[in-house]
């Protein structure tokens, strides 16, 4: 069907459809004169999730804000409100409404019926990119309806409050146990580093540690000197065991050379040894000068090969002393090596020790400080949802709106007509144009006549012209059936 076909049906129905426009309209009238009128009362609230919490310090992300003023709407809808305000405003206690819940079939409880119609009446909407909230309540009364939308604001900041309290107060209690425990294992843990400190003799500084390790490096230098006097010692031991294996003179040695008092024997020696060659030119073997002489050489040469052994002897004795010296250090380092290993892991033992009750410490912290957290929004009065207006009685209906009804009524009927006008015409079929013509009789056409009332009339000029033209008679150019015609 094409829109000429459509409108040419319409205006060929067109009483059709205004006596159906008519009787909407006269029924839209006759509903807004039979019902009742209706009232809205509105409850506006502001949420505040954009501010930091002075209790937990935390703030609500804004990629979570349109869920969560989203949850806001469902709980204030949620039947749990509703059976708050029920029992706020003593709906079940007033006859009315027990008679009414008898009247319906008085089936469960009458506080969840009586919260079942409530929320039918209620509309909460949110605005917009904001933290508005309006609570709607349509009742006949409009004291009723003021006091139904205020009652549901009030029973849903309780309701956010309860939220909020109850988690909090089963928190503290959960808390205030595991503080107490986490109390008794730092004390715990601090007994275990101060027993442990007693006993090995521990500070949780490393002073001690670097004082054996400075020990160990003294020790370890000390040693390194005297194991060089026993490379030297044993050097000079070797050479003179070999100066008396080849039956040697020890005189070389430098010991022996180095030695102040040899020498001046020797150069006392000498001396006696020059008199004492000179003696038997002057005197004679029995003088008593002869003889000191030869005494005194004796004596010389005596002393001499005393101190020469005795300084020889010095060598292995020095040789045995750095030999001992060198075995005690070796033993002290090897002691000191022991203690500083037995020091380090008495440190980590320590740090391991000092580490748990850090631990211990800052678990203690944390839990305290989250109880002391809990206890405070257990013990809060207020919640972050504020009545911005509270909702009046309102002096207007909201139901029914005439100017609202009558347009809507207007086009409802519009509407119904136009279909009452198509359903009309499928049953009552009527040739409107030359393509329902051709459709209706399967041949084409040809052309159309007009109007020729007009030639009864006087003819100007004009007509005359369009007379001898033909253009009184307009063929078709798509003599096909479906197709438009010109």
């Amino acid at each position: 069907m094409t829109l000429q076909q459509l409108i040419r049906i319409l205006r060929a129905r067109m009483r059709l459809v205004l006596a159906t426009m008519f009787i909407v309209v006269v029924a839209a009238v006759a509903a807004m004169l039979l019902l009742p009128p209706r009232y809205s009362a509105v409850t506006t609230l502001v949420v505040n999730v954009k501010g930091i919490d002075p209790i937990t310090g935390g703030a609500l992300p804004a990629d979570l804000m349109p869920s969560y003023m989203a949850t806001q709407v469902d709980i204030i809808q949620s039947y749990a409100v509703a059976l708050n305000v029920v029992a706020a405003l003593e709906l079940a206690a007033k006859p009315e409404a027990k008679q009414l819940f008898i009247e319906k079939g008085g089936k469960g409880l009458i506080e969840d019926w009586l919260a079942g119609q409530l929320l039918n009446k209620l509309d909460v909407k949110l605005s917009r990119e904001s933290r508005i909230l309006a609570i709607s309540f349509s009742d006949a009364d409009p004291e009723f309806a003021a006091r139904v939308a205020n009652a549901f604001a009030r029973a849903y900041m309780q309701m956010n409050l309860d939220m909020k309290v109850t988690p909090a107060r089963d928190s503290t209690v959960w808390f205030t146990e595991q503080v107490g425990q986490l109390r008794q294992q730092f004390e715990d843990a601090q007994n275990r580093l101060s027993k442990y400190q007693k006993e090995k003799g521990f500070t949780s500084t490393d002073q001690r540690t670097d004082i054996d390790a400075a020990k160990l490096a003294e020790l370890s230098s000390q040693l390194l000197q005297v194991e060089a006097q026993v490379y030297e010692n044993a050097s000079r031991q070797k050479q003179l065991e070999e100066f008396r294996l080849k039956k040697r003179s020890v005189d070389s040695l430098p010991e022996v050379l180095a030695s102040p008092v040899i020498q001046e024997i020797k150069s006392r020696l000498s001396v006696a040894e020059a008199k004492f060659g000179q003696a038997p030119a002057s005197l004679g073997t029995n003088h008593p000068e002869y003889q000191r002489l030869q005494s005194e050489v004796s004596t010389l040469r005596k002393r001499l090969t005393d101190e020469i052994d005795t300084t020889a002897g010095v060598i292995g004795n020095n040789l045995r002393i750095a030999q001992s010296r060198e075995r005690e250090l070796r033993d002290a380092v090897a002691g000191q090596k022991s203690r500083l290993l037995e020091a380090n892991r008495h440190r980590d033992e320590l740090e391991v020790l000092m580490k748990e009750v850090d631990n211990a410490q800052r678990a203690y912290q944390a839990a305290s400080q989250r109880r002391s957290e809990t206890s405070l929004a257990s013990r809060a009065d207020q919640g972050n949802v504020g009545i911005l207006n509270q909702a009046i009685p309102p002096t207007t209906p909201s139901f029914p709106r005439p100017v609202l009804m009558i347009v809507f009524a207007i086009v409802l009927g519009g509407i119904f007509g136009m279909a009452l006008a198509l359903m009309r015409e499928i049953v009552d079929r009527r040739v409107r144009g030359a393509a329902d013509l051709a459709q209706a009789i399967g041949i084409p056409v040809w052309g159309v006549l007009e109007d020729t009332s007009a030639l009864a009339r006087p003819v100007d000029r004009e007509t005359r012209k369009a007379l001898k033209r033909g253009a009184l008679l307009k063929p078709v150019r798509e003599p096909i059936l479906g197709l438009r015609e010109t």
